[in-house]
């Protein structure tokens, strides 16, 4: 093996290394950033839907700190030229306003109201929880608009998603529902 050789393997490897080092702090940052949120806009004070911008803040970690910009918002195109202060409530702790947290964290513990079943943690491989609604009617929860959630999650009460079926097919279905007395 020639000294030029060797020099490139050095090289090749350093530069495997040099980038390794970058890489894995920006896919760590798109993890981190992925998904919808739920902030109160700084403008209305209100609850607001959102959706951090996570491809460009992993880029920008590949340079230096992540920069955060919105990709979407629940007040958009309106209000498209906002000043994005919400987004000084995701720096500090972007997991606590993941709606998949705010929503895993509402099921977990309770029972569902029809059968008594008790919600474990809950899987984005499972069938999705519903919520049985004012009016007597089961909705998944993933069919709400995410910044409705917390003012839903007040007046609702959880259902599993074996009675949420049931349920719906009885409501759409009496004609092929029979009652028995147990």
């Amino acid at each position: 093996m020639t000294t030029i050789d060797l020099l490139g393997i050095v090289l090749v490897a350093l530069l495997v290394g040099v980038i390794a080092f970058r890489i894995i702090p920006a896919i760590s940052t798109y993890f981190l950033y992925r998904g919808k949120r739920i902030v109160t806009c700084t403008e209305t004070f209100r609850r607001e839907a959102v959706d951090v911008a996570a491809r460009k803040a992993a880029v920008w970690s590949l340079i230096g700190d992540p920069k955060l910009h919105l990709d979407r918002c629940s007040r958009w195109p309106e209000r498209h030229d906002c000043g994005q202060e919400c987004l000084k409530m995701v720096e500090p702790d972007p997991e606590n306003c993941l709606v998949w947290k705010i929503v895993s964290s509402w099921y977990q513990g309770q029972s569902c109201v029809y059968c008594d079943k008790r919600f474990a943690v809950l899987s984005r491989l499972d069938h999705a929880p519903a919520l049985l609604r004012d009016d007597h009617t089961t909705i998944e929860w993933n069919q709400i608009s995410p910044e409705q959630l917390p003012e839903i999650f007040s007046t609702s009460e959880p259902v599993c998603w074996n009675r949420h079926i049931t349920e719906t097919f009885r409501r759409e279905h009496p004609e092929l529902v029979v009652e028995r007395n147990r």
